[in-house]
């Protein structure tokens, strides 16, 4: 007869084997991509310096600010119905093109499904098919996201969209680095045709194993098997300009931490984005953006970014 003393013992061991059996299989998942093994760390992509644009005449500015078009896709969750309306009178107005997706009104599942992951890839499937080649950037987002895309696209002129490009914030898990969903996805024009081509292999597949695991480390793991990897997206001093958290959090964390320099430690000239917004902080986001104005100062944009035809945006 096993002693409890022993019997102890097996079940530490019992409970270490499976342990170590539990590390080794997560380890593995999503960290490799097909063919040959590849060592990545994430380029720290910066907005564009101002002193470059304002040596060239305006004629060139024009032109320039015409190569960059973005289809804009915002994912719907349970609260999205609240967000509608607010977003279609709001940030999306400054899209070249923008669509929502809900799993009770986008027509793309049999079923009802709060399978983020699934709703991600019939999305982005769809828009492919649809718009592949009509724009080069494809910006996703949440509905409870504020984007200001006059500055995604200033930051993306120097970016070439026929480049595996896929940047926002990323954040590091174990081996795999990806782009947190909460401030928004870019993918240039050849990361969705590398993902368009893998979305339906096995590589793309759910890859949950003991717990599930969130849509946008799904994206990462399935775009570095096409040789897409996570870029992070700053401002010339550093900063993130894809925000995980609404403005207001990002203040008073500044405030805490520094606030000596509350605006310089909290959030860049150029942000590209805020998250965590209700739709009333969106219409309050909306007015200090776009609609407010200093009287009597002359604004003097090194570019302009044209809407697009038959758009009401501000």
């Amino acid at each position: 007869m096993v002693s409890e003393s022993g019997a102890s013992f097996f079940k530490g061991m019992l409970l270490g084997s499976v342990s170590c059996v539990l590390i080794t299989v997560l380890g593995q998942i999503n960290t490799r991509p097909e063919g040959k093994i590849q060592d990545h760390e994430h380029h720290h992509l910066r907005v564009p310096k101002r002193e470059n644009f304002l040596k060239m005449s305006e004629v060139q500015r024009m032109e320039l600010s015409k190569t960059i078009s973005v289809y804009c896709i915002i994912l719907g969750e349970s609260n999205y119905e609240s967000y509608r309306a607010v977003l279609k009178d709001t940030w999306t107005k400054h899209c070249d093109k923008a669509e929502f997706y809900s799993t009770k009104n986008s027509g793309l599942f049999n079923v009802e499904t709060n399978d983020k992951w699934l709703q991600i890839r019939e999305i982005y499937k769809h828009g492919f098919e649809k718009y592949g080649y009509n724009y080069n950037w494809f910006f996703l987002a949440r509905p409870t996201t504020f984007a200001v895309i006059e500055n995604l696209k200033y930051f993306l002129l120097k970016k070439d969209a026929t480049q595996p490009f896929y940047l926002g914030h990323t954040i590091k898990s174990g081996d795999l680095e990806y782009v947190a969903a909460e401030g928004g996805i870019v993918l240039s024009m050849e990361s969705m045709k590398r993902l368009n081509r893998v979305l339906n292999t096995e590589n793309c597949a759910d890859q949950s194993i003991i717990w599930k695991l969130s849509e946008d480390k799904q994206l990462a793991g399935c775009l570095k098997y096409a040789g897409v990897f996570a870029e992070n997206a700053e401002d010339s001093e550093g900063r993130h300009v894809f925000n995980t958290k609404p403005i207001e959090h990002l203040i008073k964390e500044a405030m805490s931490n520094n606030p000596r320099e509350v605006v310089q430690g909290c959030c860049s000239d150029m942000a590209i984005t805020f998250n965590g917004l209700t739709p009333g902080k969106m219409e309050v986001m909306m007015y200090g953006v776009y609609r407010l104005r200093a009287f009597g100062h002359h604004f003097n944009d090194t570019l302009i970014f044209l809407p697009p035809n038959g758009s009401e945006n501000d």
